[in-house]
């Protein structure tokens, strides 16, 4: 059976608990990780009802031995695996003390690091695999009030094309997917119900569609791969 690793799932209305609903669904074993231990465990309930398989493992993706752990829980011959981790870091950098800067890098860039070697590490052998980071807009551009965060995510871009290029003629596929503007999930609607009322249903980009473009580079063939996705509502200004 196929095997998923899937960091950074959260809220049921979420990315990171719809990509590995999907997967489960087309037949891969889900290995789901954040520091949630009772969400992992319910999306662990639901992914199974549904006929699906999936394993909870707890880690926090800055920790390097939680990281490890992960992928040895899940084995070799991973054919998949999604850093799905990185919350915004608004701030002005004159108000920002050092602690505050090093917890966005770590978050958003070092933590791809992590999973990305270990994630790697575990494809070679086969000689094939999908490693897919999630980007923001933030990863191509840097903005007033965001510096920490746009440093960070424009890092983990880095990170991942520099991975893709090195790691591509070993069969490994690297991708990066750019999610410029608002995810009509559980986050935006709870946390800041405001705007999701101004952005509305065409202002907030669509959950499924994003997992089918996951589930797309996912399912490319090794002679047309795509490093880079961008993906936006028709009335994002960008």
């Amino acid at each position: 059976m196929k095997k998923a690793v899937i960091i950074g799932v959260g809220a049921e209305q979420g990315l990171g608990a719809q990509l590995a609903k999907r997967f489960a669904s087309e037949g891969l074993h889900v290995f789901i990780a954040s520091r949630h231990q009772s969400r992992l465990e319910a999306l662990k309930i639901e992914i199974e009802r549904a006929g699906g398989k999936a394993s909870v493992v707890c880690t926090d993706a800055t920790n390097e031995e939680q990281v490890i752990n992960l992928f040895e829980k899940a084995g070799g011959g991973i054919s998949l695996a999604v850093y799905n981790t990185g919350n915004n870091f608004p701030g002005q950098i004159i108000d920002m003390d050092a602690e505050y800067f090093k917890k966005s890098w770590e978050s958003c860039c070092f933590g791809g690091f992590l999973f990305g070697r270990e994630a790697i590490r575990s494809m070679i052998p086969s000689g094939k695999g999908t490693l897919l980071f999630t980007g923001a807009s933030a990863s191509t551009r840097g903005r007033a009030n965001f510096g920490a965060f746009n440093s960070a995510k424009a890092g983990l871009r880095i990170l991942a094309q520099a991975m893709a290029k090195e790691y591509g003629t070993k069969g490994i596929h690297v991708g990066h997917v750019i999610i410029d503007g608002a995810i009509a999930g559980d986050k935006i609607k709870h946390n800041l119900p405001e705007l999701a009322e101004k952005l509305g249903k065409e202002g907030m980009i669509n959950l499924e569609g994003i997992v089918d473009s996951y589930s797309y580079l996912y399912n490319q063939p090794p002679q047309s791969w795509t490093f880079e996705l961008d993906l936006r509502t028709s009335i994002e200004k960008w």
